[in-house]
C-alpha cells in the first residue's frame, strides 16, 4: 500500500492550479520478484504556488482550463460523459473514464479540488456500471462489442482514484470493483489455440480468446494501476503478457497489430508500449541498464521517435498516439522529454476550437478534450500512473 500512501501525501499540493483555475506494452518482471510488480519510486512534484512547472506557460494554462472547463460543462446529470461528435459509437465508461483522468490531472481528487465534485459524480457512475455486472466486466451501453475497452479505462480511472483520496465508504466499493475486474482481466487473456502463435493478450471482449494491441496496451496499463494501488495482481497474468508483447516486436523495434496477424508496426500501439513499460519501472540503457531487455525498450523507442511525434499522422489514430507518446516521453524525462512537449504543446493549442474542445480522431469532441488535456497535464506530476 507503499504506492496509495504516497498518493495521499501528495494530495495537498496544487501548484498554482488552486490559482491555475485549478486550472505495458508490457512490464518486464524479473523472475526473482514474488507475486506481482514492484511499486514504482515516489514521483517528484513540482513546487506548489505561483511557480509553473518547466517548460509550462499561461498560454498553456489557459488551453488547459478551457478544455476542462468544456469537459465539466458537457458531463451529463448522472456523472457520465459520451463521445460528443463523431461517429464510432458513445462508449460511456471509456469517456467517462478518460474524462474522470483528465480531471485527476489537474490536481482535482474526488474529496478535494475545484472538479471534486465531477469526479465524485463520474466515479459514482462507472462505479454503479461495474456493480451492475455480476462477472466483474465494467463496460456501459453501446459498447458490449468492445467492451474491454471500458473495461480497461474504468479499471485505470478508479484505481487512479482509489489511489488519491476517497471516503471509506468509496474505497470498500473501489476495491471490490477492483478485485472483481482484475480476474475478470485475467480470465480474459488469451490462450493458445489453432490460429495463433502465441498467447497473452487480449481482444474487444472477455470471450473472445484471441488478442490485438490496443486492447492488449489497456488491459496493462490497468493492471499496473491497479497493482500501484495496493490490488493484486498475478504475476503469472504479467508474465504471459510480457510474453506477448515480446513475441510482436518487429525487426524495426516497433510492435505489430497482433500474434495472430502480425503485419508492419503500429506506431500508436507502439507509443502504448513505452508508456507501459515506463509505469512498469522498466528502464533502457539510458539509465544504465544493459542486457536484452533495455536493448528491446531502446529499439522501441527509436522506433516512436521516427513515427509518433507530433509532427506524424498518427495513422488515423493521432491523439490515441499522442496520449502514449506524452505519458512514455514523460516519463522518460531528459532530453526526450524537453523536445517532446513544447512540440506537442504547440501543435494542441493550435488544435483547440473555439469551445475548448478538441475533436479527436473524429470519435468526437469529449474524446478529444479528455486526451489533449491529459497531455498538457502531464508537467503537474499528479496522475499516479504517470510516476516517474
Amino acid at each position: 500500500m507503499a504506492a496509495r500512501q504516497v498518493h495521499r501525501a501528495r494530495r495537498g499540493l496544487r501548484r498554482h492550479a488552486g490559482t491555475l483555475s485549478v486550472g505495458c506494452a508490457v512490464a518486464i518482471v524479473a523472475a526473482a520478484l514474488f507475486a506481482c510488480w514492484p511499486c514504482p519510486p515516489k514521483a517528484v512534484a513540482a513546487p506548489p504556488g505561483p511557480v509553473l512547472p518547466e517548460m509550462m506557460d499561461q498560454k498553456t494554462i489557459k488551453a488547459i482550463d478551457r478544455g476542462l472547463k468544456y469537459l465539466v460543462g458537457t458531463q451529463r446529470n448522472n456523472g457520465a460523459w459520451f463521445s460528443g461528435t463523431g461517429g464510432y459509437g458513445i462508449y460511456p465508461v471509456v469517456m467517462t473514464s478518460l474524462s474522470g483522468v483528465a480531471l485527476l490531472a489537474s490536481g482535482s481528487t474526488p474529496e478535494s479540488g475545484p472538479y471534486a465534485k465531477n469526479l465524485t459524480r463520474a466515479m459514482n457512475y462507472v462505479l454503479n456500471v461495474a456493480e451492475a455486472h455480476t462477472d466483474g466486466l465494467i463496460a456501459g451501453p453501446g459498447a458490449e462489442s468492445r467492451s474491454m475497452y471500458g473495461h480497461g479505462f474504468g479499471m485505470l480511472f478508479l484505481a487512479q482514484c482509489y489511489g488519491t483520496d476517497v471516503n471509506t465508504k468509496y474505497e470498500k466499493r473501489i476495491k471490490k470493483v477492483l478485485e472483481k475486474a482484475v480476474k475478470l482481466t485475467a480470465r480474459a487473456q488469451s490462450d493458445l489455440g489453432p490460429q495463433q502463435k502465441h498467447a497473452g493478450g487480449w481482444i474487444y471482449t472477455p470471450s473472445g480468446r484471441g488478442d490485438e494491441g490496443s486492447v492488449t496496451v489497456t488491459q496493462l496499463q490497468a493492471l499496473r494501476a491497479c497493482r500501484n494501488a495496493g490490488i493484486k495482481v498475478p504475476k503469472s497474468t504479467i508474465d504471459r503478457a510480457v510474453a506477448y508483447l515480446k513475441y510482436c516486436q518487429n525487426a524495426d523495434g516497433g510492435i505489430c497489430y497482433s500474434a495472430r496477424s502480425r503485419g508492419g508496426s503500429r506506431p500508436a500501439i507502439s507509443a502504448a508500449a513505452i508508456a507501459c513499460f515506463y509505469a512498469a519501472g522498466v528502464y533502457d540503457r539510458a539509465t544504465g541498464g544493459k542486457g536484452s531487455e533495455a536493448e528491446m525498450v531502446e529499439r522501441l523507442v527509436e522506433y516512436v521517435r521516427r513515427t509518433a511525434m507530433p509532427e506524424s499522422s498518427g495513422g488515423g489514430h493521432w491523439f490515441y498516439t499522442q496520449l502514449y507518446m506524452g505519458m512514455g516521453m514523460y516519463q522518460r524525462g531528459g532530453k526526450d522529454w524537453a523536445q517532446y512537449y513544447p512540440r506537442i504543446k504547440a501543435k494542441l493549442i493550435s488544435m483547440q476550437m473555439p469551445d475548448g474542445s478538441w475533436n479527436g480522431d473524429s470519435v468526437g469532441t469529449t474524446y478529444g478534450a479528455a486526451l489533449a488535456t491529459i497531455v498538457l497535464q502531464l508537467p503537474y506530476g499528479y496522475l499516479p500512473i504517470c510516476q516517474r
